[in-house]
């Protein structure tokens, strides 16, 4: 008897495993072949499964070459907008999280309110009040004096615009995170005499990294991988983002399938870059129950 349930759960056992090994292999399919495409020359492409390895005479490192060659200012124009983008919203989501946890103030409930509704506001709805927004708001002739900034103001205006609207997401977060810390650990510093500044610079801002981690990964993506809000606020060629970029790489008549596979793991690498950095922290911030 003992044998016979043995065999039935060793049995059990392997379907599990092989049904999680053909649930594994179905997620992976389309990025095993965009792997496959992005080695390919356009003919063997075209000649060839798309699952298929590439054979010597259609491998070739020709389409890597040559995406990155279109897609570099690109990258350049993201990162000076994305990174000051993500850690100004992380760090005034801290703050706020901060204000709306540790003190006591009239309309703090409000405020919260509205943080928590503009989460659920799609970028679709506010396009046309943004462009209007800008418009009237001309960076280039504010930073005239300063020709850097003056002639990248649909950078300047991405990187406002995705802070403002990641500070009510990044604030719950940290606020989820400070419910969690211990109030006497507080309340001795307050008694020891220490204002709210210094609370937060000694106590609290150590004790943010993990989330702070969990809030530069999240923002990171969101902004990176944006593209509705760069076709409307760029209209310089020059200071279009990767994602503009991309969408170029994008044939007239033919597909050159091979070219957008390898642009588009280029355009991911820094996101995997940012979650190889801050994994450890991140994971941390997860399973602290602050995200």
């Amino acid at each position: 008897m003992a044998d016979t349930t043995d065999s039935r759960l060793g049995l059990n056992r392997i379907g599990l495993y092989a049904a999680l090994a053909l649930l594994v292999a179905f997620y992976l399919s389309p990025l095993e072949s965009a792997i496959m495409t992005a080695f390919k020359t356009q003919t063997g492409f075209f000649e060839t499964s798309p699952f298929v390895p590439p054979t010597p005479s259609t491998f070739t490192f020709d389409a890597w070459g040559q995406a990155f060659d279109r897609l570099e200012q690109g990258l350049v124009n993201s990162l000076l907008f994305t990174i000051p983008a993500t850690v100004l919203s992380a760090t005034l989501g801290s703050l706020v999280a901060y204000g709306l946890t540790n003190t006591k103030w009239r309309g703090q409930a409000f405020v919260l309110v509205l943080l928590v509704a503009g989460i659920f506001i799609p970028y679709q709805s506010v396009l046309v009040p943004l462009s209007r927004f800008w418009s009237i708001v001309d960076v280039a002739s504010l930073f005239a004096w300063f020709e850097p900034v003056a002639d990248r103001s649909g950078l300047v205006a991405l990187a406002v615009t995705h802070t403002a609207y990641g500070i009510p997401i990044t604030t719950l977060l940290f606020r989820a995170h400070y419910q969690s810390l211990d109030d006497s650990m507080l309340e001795a510093a307050r008694l020891d005499g220490a204002s709210i500044a210094k609370i937060y610079a000694r106590i609290i801002l150590p004790l943010s990294i993990p989330m702070f981690a969990v809030a530069l990964i999240y923002q990171f993506t969101n902004i990176w991988n944006d593209l509705l809000f760069a076709l409307v606020l760029v209209q310089n060629p020059a200071n279009d983002v990767v994602t503009m970029s991309l969408t170029s790489l994008q044939g007239s008549m033919v597909g050159q399938y091979n070219l957008q596979m390898a642009g588009a793991f280029i355009t991911a690498l820094p996101t995997l870059l940012v979650y190889i950095f801050f994994g450890e922290q991140f994971a941390e911030g997860v399973a602290g129950g602050g995200a």
